[in-house]
Order: C-alpha cells, then sequence, then structure tokens
C-alpha cells in the first residue's frame, strides 16, 4: 500500500482551462464566449472558425484534458493521494461556473486550482484568476457559502514539466534526416502576447522588457537546449519565436513569428528545423493548426526539412509533477519549511499572486491572489 500524502487543508482539485468546441455547431458560439465585449460580427467569427471546421468543428484541448484527468486520478490513486479531481473551463462546457456550485453543493470548502498555463502573463493567469472571482461573485449572489481557493504556482520549471519536453525535442531531431540532423535549429514556440502585456506580466519588480513572461519562456529553453546537447552531443543553436498572434496590426506583439523565422533560417542556409511548442501543455488546435498545418505548409514550400516535438500532455511525470505540487502547496498551507522544486536560474515562482501582477487594461476583481476580495 502506498503511503498517505496529506493535501489538509485542501478537499478538491480543479482543473481550470479554456475549453474549446466539440462540433461544428459549436464554433460560432465557442467563439463568441472568447470574445464577449469585443462587438465582433458572427461572420467575422465564423471566418475565424474555419481552423475549426478544418477539423470537423471540434477542438482536441477537451479530449486532452480528459487525459490529463485520467492521469491525475491515477497517479493520485498509486500515491496515496486522496483527493477528489473536478474540471472545469473557461469558454466551453464543462463552465467553470458550473463545476464550482457543484462542487461546493458537494460539500467542498477547500478548492486547489490547476490552470492549463504553465507561465506568467494576463491571459495565462490573471484572466483564470478573474474568471474565478466572475464565478465566485455568481455563486454568492445564488446564496451558496463561499469556498477558500488557492491556485498552484507556475510550474514552467519543474522537472516534471521540462523533462518530458526535453525527451520530445530529442526525439524530433531523430526523426529528422541523418544527413541534416546535426545542423538542425530548435525554434522553441509560444503563443505572442501584445508586448505591453510581456513586459507587465509576473510581479511589478519582474516588469519590463519582455517581463516574466519572456524570461520564464528562455529560462526553460536554455534547459533544453542544454539537455538536449548532454544527451546528443551537438550543441544546436536555437531561438524563442511566437505564434497564434491575433490582435490587431497596429498593435505591437511578441516577435518573430515562426513562419517568418522559417524563412530567415531558410535563407540563412540552416538545413533543417525542430519546432518545439514550450508554451502549450498540449496539443491543442493552436498547435494543429498553428504549427502542423500551417508552419509546415511554410516549410514544405520552402523545401526546409521540419519536426515538431510533443507537448508534456498527459504525461505520466507531469501528473506526478502536480501531485509534487499540491503536497508542496499544502504543506506550506499548513505552516512547514518546503523546498519547492524547481529548475533553472529563476528559482520555484510565488504560490500568491501579489498586487500588481499580471496586470489587466481595465482593473477586475480576482480570486487566489493578494488583492482577491474573496480571502
Amino acid at each position: 500500500m502506498p503511503d498517505v500524502l496529506d493535501a489538509t487543508p485542501y478537499d478538491a482539485l480543479l482543473l481550470l482551462s479554456f475549453g474549446g468546441p466539440e462540433g461544428p455547431d459549436d464554433v460560432v458560439p465557442f467563439l463568441e464566449n472568447v470574445t464577449r465585449g469585443r462587438g465582433i460580427p458572427k461572420e467575422r467569427l465564423k471566418e475565424v472558425g474555419q481552423h475549426y471546421f478544418l477539423f470537423g468543428g471540434v477542438s482536441p484541448i477537451n479530449d486532452q484534458n480528459r487525459a490529463l484527468l485520467d492521469a491525475l486520478r491515477k497517479d493520485f490513486a498509486e500515491h496515496g493521494l486522496d483527493l477528489p479531481v473536478h474540471w472545469g473551463n473557461r469558454n466551453w462546457a464543462p463552465y467553470l461556473t458550473d463545476t464550482l456550485r457543484e462542487m461546493v453543493r458537494g460539500g467542498h470548502r477547500r478548492i486547489l486550482v490547476l490552470a492549463t498555463s504553465a507561465y506568467a502573463s494576463y491571459s495565462g493567469c490573471r484572466q483564470y484568476r478573474e474568471n474565478l472571482a466572475d464565478a465566485l461573485a455568481a455563486l454568492q449572489a445564488e446564496g451558496l457559502e463561499l469556498p477558500v481557493i488557492d491556485k498552484l504556482r507556475h510550474y514552467f520549471n519543474h522537472p516534471g514539466f521540462v523533462e518530458p519536453m526535453i525527451d520530445g525535442v530529442v526525439r524530433a531531431l531523430a526523426d529528422l534526416p541523418e544527413d541534416v540532423r546535426d545542423g538542425a535549429h530548435i525554434a522553441f514556440t509560444t503563443h505572442s502576447i501584445p508586448t505591453s502585456a510581456a513586459d507587465t506580466s509576473g510581479p511589478v519588480e519582474e516588469h519590463g522588457d519582455g517581463g516574466a513572461y519572456v524570461r520564464q519562456h528562455l529560462d526553460v529553453a536554455r534547459l533544453i537546449a542544454d539537455a538536449v546537447r548532454e544527451r546528443t552531443g551537438v550543441d544546436h543553436p536555437w531561438q524563442l519565436v511566437y505564434q497564434s498572434r491575433s490582435g490587431a496590426p497596429h498593435t505591437p506583439w511578441l516577435e518573430p513569428d515562426i513562419c517568418d523565422h522559417l524563412e530567415e533560417r531558410h535563407a540563412a542556409g540552416v538545413p533543417a528545423v525542430v519546432m518545439a511548442p514550450i508554451g502549450f501543455v498540449s496539443d491543442h488546435m493552436e498547435v494543429l493548426y498553428d504549427l502542423d498545418t500551417e508552419a509546415k505548409a511554410k516549410a514544405e514550400e520552402l523545401g526546409l526539412p521540419v519536426r515538431r516535438s510533443a507537448t508534456v500532455g498527459a504525461d505520466p511525470r507531469f501528473a506526478a509533477a502536480i501531485r509534487e505540487l499540491i503536497v508542496e502547496r499544502a504543506a506550506v498551507e499548513r505552516g512547514q519549511d518546503v523546498t519547492p522544486c524547481a529548475l533553472g536560474a529563476l528559482g520555484a515562482s510565488h504560490n500568491l499572486c501579489p498586487v500588481g501582477c499580471c496586470p489587466a487594461r481595465t482593473p477586475r476583481p480576482a480570486a487566489a491572489g493578494a488583492d482577491s476580495p474573496y480571502a
């Protein structure tokens, strides 16, 4: 029998994700949820939704979250962590408010949240905290007793997140033709965001010139590149690049874009590229379309051999990392001394988002942080 791990004071884990359509009829309503308040016409949403229609109107993210839920439950059971796991989304069923309502009615009063975003940014952290505050406000209006909610720290540099990505890059390199393998360049990709959002990502003291968002990705890229060199004996050149830009042309976003980068690398005589999507937890639509479809089409046009390494997904090491983060955070809440597990130069992230961390343009209440109205 495994030793019993102590999650006290927590009585449940909530997997909080973005959500995605699960059929053609879901695409436009889903995009309406994503863009609510921006006044985007339905016809424009149908154009944007073509990425989803190429895949039958189904985003893979929901099935990937189901696989992660299964992996977490299996890992918890095998290691004696008695903690039920629930799932709620920002933009599609199961909706966060509905899930949180069920959890409260089921008696849960101290909930730990795992967001499917590993890095600091407004859209990857604070916006989820705003969603939690919205859900709590809705439950309060219904007269329900509100639970205490905490959010797991950023896990971008936890070994259980980094090591599967190292393996993925090594496998992708091995899949390249032998005559171009050693000269391959590694393009570490993540979601482009407005430079203003990047510059203000993380705590106030980390703001400026890309903020915590860029620094965290660069730290992970270095960790992976160093590990790949140790395993293969080859020092592959690398760069952090961006994908999935969706903003207005006049607004500065992080660059270079992956397709522009492939053109530049090809012009420089690079014989092959491995695209490593380190900014994404799973192979959701922005990986399948922006890399596996659009970027690969650009590479084919250029005659440039490319491979795409795997995301972490439901890797057992990632599930184990989440278990370790839960036990770590629970011990902190009980007042115990804890040495947090983290690789790289930046160390472990904060447990409680401080005031001014990843601010929104228009201030809104956000739960699970130092500025939470729901302490």
